[in-house]
């Protein structure tokens, strides 16, 4: 969150608009409360069947080398940020949303409509996919060790049979069973994490990858995998539930699911160019 704005402002006033997200025109036709600041309104900007959620900031706040630094300081960043996702959260819950990064900054009424007539097309087909429908995240944690020394449990059962009676030959077996483990264990996971997201996607429509630090510490376990997946809002389909039981199989075998949400869809909303108006 601790990023530029979207858009280069050079306002005569000193304000930009601040933009939460855009939604149907139809679906909401007043909005009250705060914006990013705190001390700033929300207000509606309409362009035909669509609806910008905005707020009016100075330009210095988000723009320029001091706020270049701004917006590395978390406890600055912090509260904008939750106030952010607050207003497209309440936004999300009476219509479909496109949903805009922190910090995305329009000079004038002027650009941002020019802005929602260039992309008209791919917005309206963003909140027809997504209507009715949110964002879920499940990340996954691999402990190694204990995945391992289940699957070189399993194996030295699967041979205990064959090993020699000889201690020294019966070592140097072991070892060689032992070494097979690393690629085992790779194997293993692609498989669990194939397993997983066919389970999952009886539940959802659409499902991303997300980037995962590779060999990032997690929990005093690896970071496996990072997902997001489009569910319905039903309320006789709990999409965490489903994750918490395919977890209850997984934990004991050395790979822990985390489910988060519902969050906005931000993972299913195409990247719309901004450049253009800078």
């Amino acid at each position: 969150m601790t990023r530029s704005p979207d858009v280069a402002v050079c306002s005569p006033t000193g304000h930009a608009l601040y933009v939460f997200c855009v939604a149907r025109v139809d679906a909401l036709t007043t909005i009250d409360g705060a914006g990013v600041n705190g001390d700033d309104r929300l207000q509606l900007i309409p362009f035909r069947d669509l609806v910008a959620v905005v707020s009016t900031v100075s330009v210095d706040d988000f723009w320029g080398p001091v706020a270049e630094a701004r917006l590395k300081d978390l406890a600055w960043v912090g509260p904008r940020a939750c106030r952010h996702e607050a207003v497209v959260e309440r936004v999300m819950r009476s219509s479909s949303i496109l949903p805009a990064r922190f910090a995305t900054l329009f000079s004038s009424r002027e650009k941002l409509e020019a802005w929602l007539e260039g992309h008209h097309a791919a917005i309206s087909d963003t909140l027809d996919r997504v209507a009715g429908h949110e964002e879920w995240a499940v990340k996954g944690t691999l402990h190694k060790q204990n995945a391992e020394a289940r699957l070189l449990a399993a194996a030295l059962e699967r041979e205990r049979g064959t090993l020699s009676p000889s201690p020294g030959a019966r070592y140097l077996e072991e070892q060689r069973i032992r070494a097979t483990i690393g690629q085992e264990l790779d194997i293993w996971v692609k498989d669990v994490c194939e397993r997983v997201v066919t389970a999952l996607l009886v539940h959802a429509v659409e499902f991303r990858e997300r980037a995962v630090v590779p060999g990032a510490l997690v929990a005093e376990g690896i970071g496996l995998l990072n997902w997001a997946f489009l569910v319905a809002r039903r309320p006789e389909d709990d999409f965490s539930a489903s994750v918490q039981g395919i977890n209850g199989e997984l934990c004991e075998q050395g790979v822990v699911l985390e489910v988060s949400g519902p969050w906005p869809p931000y993972s299913f909303c195409p990247p719309l160019d901004l450049s253009s108006l800078a």
